[in-house]
């Protein structure tokens, strides 16, 4: 699966902001899809994922309550939806696609393929 991030940018803390990922490729309908971000000096981190048929929802706890993770099977899209931004969530944000059918994704090691990113700076 190809992907395609895009919706980063610079929004104040308490904004709101939505990404995106297109996807292409395989059946995107039978991946477990994520977000995960890296912020800089630090290592990549699991935000969101969201299983093959939508109904199963993980976040982070620090960003649970705030963001929502979906996807649309028909249109091969995944979004994220940022609520209450905080500084903290500054990062460059990549959307993922899990290394096998019908699994759910919980982390890093589970993901095939990455997306090529896009930054998100929340000022203070």
């Amino acid at each position: 699966v190809q992907l395609q991030a895009s919706g980063g940018g610079l929004v104040r803390a308490g904004e709101s902001l939505r990404l995106s990922c297109a996807a292409s490729g395989r059946t995107f309908s039978n991946y477990a899809m994520g977000w995960f971000r890296q912020a800089p000096g630090k290592e990549r981190e699991f935000v969101a994922t969201i299983s093959s048929s939508g109904g199963g929802l993980y976040y982070a706890n620090s960003v649970k309550g705030r963001f929502t993770i979906s996807r649309d099977n028909a249109k091969n899209t995944l979004s994220l939806q940022m609520n209450r931004a905080k500084p903290e969530d500054t990062a460059v944000y990549y959307c993922a696609v899990r290394n096998a059918e019908f699994a759910d994704m919980r982390g890093v090691a589970d993901v095939g393929s990455w997306g090529q990113g896009t930054l998100v700076t929340v000022s203070s």
